[in-house]
Parts: C-alpha cells; sequence; structure tokens
C-alpha cells in the first residue's frame, strides 16, 4: 500500500506519501507548493516520486472547487481517483458536535481525527484542545470520549497585521519582537496579534477544563504554529503533521489494509 496523503489549505498545498497508515508514521516522500504552482506538480515533485506508484490518495480541501479541479488534473498523471474529505457525523473514535456537521471545516475534521488518534497512540483519555495556526486560527475541543464539543475561528497573524494596516494611518505590516512591554510600533504590532491568539487558546484551554474536570492535552499544528508555541502559557505540543495524522487515521478506518 502506499498512500498519498494531500492537505490543500487557504494558501499552500502539502502532501506526503505513506507505506503505513498509523498516524505518527514517517512519510517516505514529501513536499508543499503554493496554491499558485499546483499546475506543475504532475510534471514536477509528483512526477519524480519513488516507486512504486501511491495506490489510494486521500485530501483535505478548503480552497474550493476550482482548486480541487486543478489537483485532480494532477493526479491524472496514476489514473487514480482521489477521496476527498467530506465532514460527516462521525469518523475514526470523533463525533462531530457541530450545529451542520457538513459544514465544518474539512480541514477542522481532520485535524480532530488527527488529534484524537494521536492522543490516544500516547495513552491519552482525557480531553484535546486542538488548535490550528494558519492564514486563520481555528481552536477547537475534544472530550474525553472523542465528541467534538465546538471551537472558535479568529484571524491569523498576517489577517491582523493587514488588517490594521489597511485601516490604521502611518502603521505598517511590522517586523517586530513579542514582548510583555512593547516600546516600539513594531514590537507592539507583533506581540498584540501573538497575544490575541494565545489569550484565545488559553481561554479555550480553561473553558475545556471546566467542562470536563480535566487539563486537556493541547496539540498545535499549522504553518504559522511555531510563531506563537513560545508565547503560550499552557502546557502544548507542536505537531507539524496532524493533518496528515488524521487522513491516515480515515484512510484506516475506512478498510484500508
Amino acid at each position: 500500500m502506499r498512500l498519498l496523503a494531500i492537505d490543500v489549505g487557504n494558501t499552500r498545498l502539502k502532501w506526503a506519501l505513506f507505506e503505513r497508515t498509523e498516524p505518527g508514521s514517517v512519510p517516505v516522500a514529501q513536499g508543499a507548493v503554493f496554491l499558485e504552482h499546483i499546475d506543475a506538480l504532475g510534471e514536477g515533485d509528483w512526477q519524480v516520486l519513488p516507486a512504486p506508484a501511491p495506490t489510494a490518495i486521500i485530501g483535505s480541501n478548503v480552497a474550493g472547487d476550482a482548486v480541487r479541479r486543478r489537483v485532480e488534473e494532477q493526479l491524472e498523471l496514476w489514473d487514480l481517483s482521489p477521496r476527498w474529505v467530506v465532514p460527516s457525523t462521525s469518523a475514526a473514535g470523533v463525533t462531530n458536535g457541530y450545529d451542520h456537521p457538513t459544514r465544518l471545516g474539512a480541514d477542522r475534521w481532520v485535524a480532530l481525527i488527527g488529534a484524537r488518534a494521536h492522543a490516544k497512540a500516547k495513552g491519552w483519555d482525557g480531553p484535546v484542545l486542538v488548535v490550528m495556526v494558519g492564514t486563520a486560527v481555528t481552536i477547537d475541543a475534544l472530550d474525553a470520549q472523542g465528541h467534538f464539543l465546538g471551537g472558535l475561528i479568529l484571524p491569523g497573524h498576517g489577517i491582523m497585521l493587514r488588517a490594521l494596516e489597511g485601516g490604521t494611518a502611518g502603521l505598517r505590516v511590522p517586523t517586530g519582537e513579542v514582548r510583555n512591554f512593547p516600546t516600539n510600533t513594531s514590537d507592539a504590532l507583533t506581540s498584540g496579534g501573538t497575544y490575541a491568539i494565545t489569550g484565545a487558546i488559553e481561554r479555550q484551554h480553561r473553558a475545556l477544563q471546566q467542562h470536563t474536570g480535566r487539563a486537556p492535552m493541547t496539540l498545535m499544528t499549522g504553518g504559522a504554529g511555531w510563531k506563537v508555541a513560545p508565547a503560550l502559557g499552557v502546557p502544548h505540543e507542536l505537531i507539524d503533521g496532524l493533518i496528515f495524522d488524521g487522513l491516515l487515521a480515515l484512510h484506516a478506518a475506512n478498510g484500508a489494509a
């Protein structure tokens, strides 16, 4: 079995080729491209994947149907039809508590499933807080039984800074440092954006602990997670491949070998 897992986000497409379906498996090959470069994958990175070729493809896509079709054109290289994840009422040990389960973002659903699998693999039987830090930030809560309780969506750091730049005279997107008491505008903007995100995470950490009676395991992923993690005031683990863990768990739960 060779599984090609694809994570299509708002900015980039990330992919990984696996020989095993257990969450946490190390890919035999992986890469990432910005969405504007998707059309080069079939004659580029995917053309030169180590043999043998993929036997199955599973993907998560939040970038819309037009981007999905562009990805599928590149996948014609192997004459395989991908399975695109659609959120459901339950899958791979996670129950979807969204008011309208299919309206939950596919990336959030897959990350929740990956987080559940990661926690179980570590022997954790308590609640889990799942944080994705990218173009947007999502902070989602799982109870000990794998029930998705709900979560927050807020702007990512870049969106916050661009909003300030566009709506406030004299401000420009900075390259500042995160400090407790900033004494210049660049540091003030960078610190403000970072603490807005970490404050929301810490608030949900408290809420989940109060709801379940146990401090949650906090898992963070996403391309900008490394920027936020040092300022986060609760114990946490930074996992680069949480979406891939979820895709592997879904593929395995679907009866794959």
